[in-house]
């Protein structure tokens, strides 16, 4: 019981010293003002599907700012989103983002890459949680459903619901993040 009680305030203590990704509050509109922003943690499950069938981790992508989107294949809004995360990456991965995109349940791989050519997606990876255990640690509810993730790994923030990622207010919320 102690060894809990010992281990719970290590962990409050922990979470204090640890700096909230903090965000102009101004940059906070349009989309960007449904932008859920959270005190850092670590993603409890973290390995993944790459579209050749081999496992893929989220660390891979250490040392980046990732916006994690959770999408389906059957899903309208995140179609009409899909453009805006291409874009996205297109204009700040040079300065370290990685949009990793991440199907929700079973896809067909077929049905996946359809989907890329349809929204005009062409170097978003295409990453799969088939048993939908990554989205449900995280508490996915509903799609799209995106969290941004700092260069460390742990989770800043969420983002539920479709979203223009390319619009001037995401660049600058996500520049901002990138100066840190």
């Amino acid at each position: 019981m102690l060894r809990k009680i010992a281990l719970g305030l290590y962990g409050l203590l922990l979470a204090l010293a640890t700096p909230a990704f903090a965000v102009d509050e101004s940059l906070l509109v349009g989309d960007m003002a449904r932008l859920e922003v959270s005190a850092p943690y670590p993603p409890a499950i973290t390995a993944y599907l790459r579209d050749d069938g081999s496992v893929g981790d989220l660390s891979d992508y250490a040392g980046k700012v990732v916006v994690l989107n959770f999408w389906a294949t059957w899903c309208a809004p995140c179609r009409a989103e899909m453009p805006s995360l291409q874009a996205l990456q297109d204009e700040l991965q040079p300065e370290g983002l990685e949009v990793v995109t991440m199907a929700f349940g079973r896809h067909n791989p077929t049905a996946m890459r359809r989907f890329w050519d349809e929204t005009g997606v062409t170097t978003l990876p295409l990453h799969l949680d088939p048993r939908s255990e990554m989205a449900r640690a995280l508490g996915v509810q509903g799609l799209p459903h995106t969290f941004v993730l700092g260069r460390d790994g742990r989770v800043l923030a969420q983002f539920r619901g479709e979203a223009d990622w390319a619009a001037p207010e995401a660049m600058a919320v996500f520049r901002s993040l990138l100066a840190e």
